[in-house]
């Protein structure tokens, strides 16, 4: 908890933070690194267009 004064903030903050790393976090050592490169740059990409709607709804 270095760097959370509140226990609920760290809480809330590890809650959100938990799903998202788990989007991005992929078995390296099971991939080639050209395969893992085209899976994450999928998954950057599909991240930046989720966040897209979410910030402009209206976009859609």
């Amino acid at each position: 908890m270095r760097g959370f004064r509140n226990p609920r903030r760290t809480q809330v903050f590890l809650s959100n933070f938990g799903p998202i790393r788990q989007h991005f976090a992929l078995k390296r050592h099971l991939l080639r690194a050209s395969l893992y490169r085209k899976q994450l740059s999928e998954r950057f990409a599909a991240w930046h267009c989720f966040t897209e709607v979410t910030q402009n709804p209206s976009a859609f």
